[in-house]
């Protein structure tokens, strides 16, 4: 080696001499695992030393998202010390390489990975670069598989159990998810997706009011999240206040202060608040409620108009769609559409047959917005299940909505019994959910059948139990 070694935080070699670099690195590990607002203290690291390969490497791959311009620079830096590079930068660059390579095959790439963590399985920051892959494949089961395999080295770190929760509970492993996840709090309180795991099986289990709770007890710390992280959390508890049929000016106040607030920051990311705006006020529509917002919707939708918002991730383009179709923009959502079916026309077979169901979620949203309902369930087909369609980058409660959609647009174009079967079975497996047995008793009423009583009396026994 030229120069000389250090040992980053997980005790890896990294070929560098500086004290400076090594720290802005591990900082960079704690912001990314944490969500942190300060991911841009990566681009310190090769300020104290421009021939580190690892500090240019992890540069040029915070840089691919958020100033792509800026990227190949510190990329091309960290490929041209290669030879001088430690055993583990080496398994790092051939990680990241496959990550941000222009002909990229995720299947390659989370191949790379697991090698990556096979070698060297206290890298959580690696693990998290790899499920969030997976995560926006749709493969949760590879998610698991590769916590898996680096936990027996990792059972009393922090992060890691928070990293187990979310995929156990993508594959409705509920009870395993909730452990993972409150150890993964009791390990590190300020664990922020293990908090969020946690919400997530309450929400599931329709545990409106104790979610709630929960939540808000660990809010106080949240002012160091990213802004996604932040948002997101606010948009669960949003979400379980729906569900738990709270005053919708509770619903609004997060919206408003929790979500929309999160603008007037400096180092605020606009694209991960308008991802969780929109997903708030399509559950808000869908409810029928969206009246109670006045003119938040327009000013989302003047927002979201920007360009520079689109094409960022395939679940926004989706919310973006709707949005720009129900509030009139119609000339603005169409460049959108087209914008993703050329997309789609560059990528490679494999990955089109993959996005295929998320192009046809694309065009019935569009269709929906613009009130089109038979159109858009033309679209969708008869077997539409919204849990299909998780390569658009979204968990089972973010898709959630797009089920309740479908229930709606069902009984908008007046097919009741078609929307009847679909909600019992869905009710079979979430029967806490009071609006789920609200869809259900217009579906009743639509068709005449006396059932439509007990669906109501349903609802409002649920409604009255679970009032936050």
């Amino acid at each position: 080696m030229e120069g000389g070694v250090k040992l980053d935080r997980w005790g890896y070699q990294v070929n560098t001499t500086s004290d400076a670099c090594i720290s802005a690195i591990n900082s960079y590990y704690h912001q990314v695992l944490s969500y942190g607002r300060e991911r841009r203290v990566i681009l310190d690291a090769p300020i104290h030393d421009q021939d580190c390969l690892l500090a240019n490497l992890l540069a040029a791959h915070f840089l691919c998202s958020t100033d792509p311009s800026r990227a190949p620079f510190h990329f091309q830096a960290a490929k041209s010390r290669l030879e001088q590079a430690t055993s583990y930068e080496k398994a790092v660059f051939d990680a990241i390489n496959s990550l941000i390579s222009e002909n990229r095959d995720d299947d390659v790439a989370v191949e790379c990975h697991a090698k990556l963590l096979n070698d060297y399985p206290k890298d959580l920051v690696s693990l998290k670069r790899a499920q969030l892959l997976c995560f926006y494949m749709g493969r949760p089961d590879l998610s698991l598989g590769l916590v898996q395999q680096v936990l027996p080295k990792n059972e009393q770190e922090d992060y890691i159990y928070g990293m187990l929760a979310f995929p156990l509970l993508e594959l409705g492993r509920m009870a395993d998810a909730e452990k993972a996840a409150r150890k993964g709090c009791e390990v590190n309180k300020h664990d922020y997706w293990a908090q969020h795991a946690v919400c997530h099986v309450l929400q599931y289990e329709c545990h409106f009011k104790e979610a709630v709770e929960f939540m808000e007890e660990c809010s106080s710390s949240w002012n160091s999240c990213s802004s996604f992280m932040l948002t997101h959390n606010w948009w669960h508890v949003a979400l379980c206040y729906l569900e738990g049929h709270a005053s919708m000016q509770k619903v609004l106040g997060v919206y408003d202060h929790r979500i929309w607030k999160e603008l007037e920051r400096d180092d605020a990311t606009s694209p991960e608040v308008y991802l969780n705006a929109l997903g708030l006020l399509l559950r808000v529509y869908v409810r029928d409620t969206l009246d109670v917002f006045e003119d938040r919707m327009k000013v989302l939708a003047d927002r979201v108009k920007d360009e520079a918002n689109w094409h960022l991730e395939w679940h926004l383009d989706l919310l973006i769609l709707w949005a720009l179709a129900k509030t009139g923009e119609l000339s603005k959502a169409e460049d959108l559409l087209k914008g993703l079916k050329s997309r789609i026309c560059s990528m490679n077979k494999k990955k089109q047959q993959r996005m295929q169901r998320g192009m046809l979620l694309a065009e019935a949203l569009y269709e929906y917005g613009r009130g089109n309902n038979k159109k858009a369930l033309e679209v969708l087909g008869p077997d539409f299940d919204a849990n299909d369609c998780k390569m658009i980058g979204a968990s089972d409660e973010q898709l959630e909505v797009f089920n309740e959609v479908w229930y709606d647009m069902l009984l908008n174009a007046g097919q009741a019994t078609k929307a009847i079967e679909v909600i019992e079975k869905r009710i079979k497996k979430r029967e806490g959910a009071p609006f789920m047995w609200r869809l259900l008793e217009r579906g009743y009423a639509m068709t005449g059948r006396q059932e439509a009583q007990v669906a109501g009396e349903k609802a409002r026994a649920l409604e009255s139990a679970y009032f936050i």
